[in-house]
């Protein structure tokens, strides 16, 4: 497993959904997106906000932590995600795992020295099962979760509402990519704007395909 500095100041913050002015680190967590798992509902949609949010989280620079379930089984992390893009100067982490949750011993190292006060945005798959199974276990560690509708699915495509409304009520925010992504950015006027909103225009037509196609209820 490589090194994941702790998350803490000088990393891209913001405040979140307290309603205060307290910055939180923000991690992307990207769960078990491996081939074998095509037979998700929309895998190759899920992909693709995927990898847009790896591409914003390096101009962000957002720490990823990168999950394979049983990778002997099914296969490395997808290469369309772009991970092999970010560069080497890049906070990531990739970690097997066979455990459902990714809150493993290695990633709670990396959660504790946030001193509770990390936010985490999770895609991947399956949404009923290992990105529920994550995101509980992080709300109990007092860990700011979102949840992109537009990035999670599972085999049968009705268990994703059903494990969205789980997480709401467990206490996770449950938004889209854009939304999130817009929410962290927060000002038109940061440095990083024109690069992000490249990104946006960039991605424009995938984005709503992949709405239409993972939120039809």
């Amino acid at each position: 497993m490589s090194e994941f500095p702790p998350l803490g100041p000088g990393k891209w913050e913001f405040p979140g959904e307290a309603g205060d002015d307290t910055k939180r680190p923000v991690a992307l967590f990207i769960c078990d997106l491996q081939p074998r798992f095509n037979a998700v509902a929309n895998f190759d949609r899920v992909v693709m906000t995927g990898a847009k949010m790896v591409k914003a989280a390096k101009i962000l620079k957002m720490g990823i932590v990168v999950s394979e379930q049983r990778p002997e089984v099914f296969g490395a992390t997808v290469p369309g995600l772009g991970l092999d893009d970010l560069g080497l100067d890049h906070n990531i982490v990739k970690f097997s795992k066979g455990k459902f949750s990714m809150v493993v011993p290695e990633v709670e190292g990396v959660i504790a020295p946030a001193d509770a006060r990390l936010s985490v945005v999770i895609v991947g798959i399956e949404a009923h099962i290992c990105v529920l199974q994550t995101a509980l276990d992080l709300l109990r560690r007092q860990v700011e979760v979102y949840v992109l509708a537009d990035g999670v699915s599972s085999i049968n495509k009705e268990e994703v509402p059903i494990a969205l409304e789980r997480i709401r009520q467990a206490g996770g925010v449950v938004t889209t990519s854009e939304s999130f992504l817009f929410q962290v950015m927060r000002d038109s006027s940061r440095p990083e704007f024109r690069e992000f909103a490249k990104l946006v225009k960039d991605t424009k037509g995938e984005t709503q395909e992949t709405l239409k196609a993972l939120l039809p209820w």
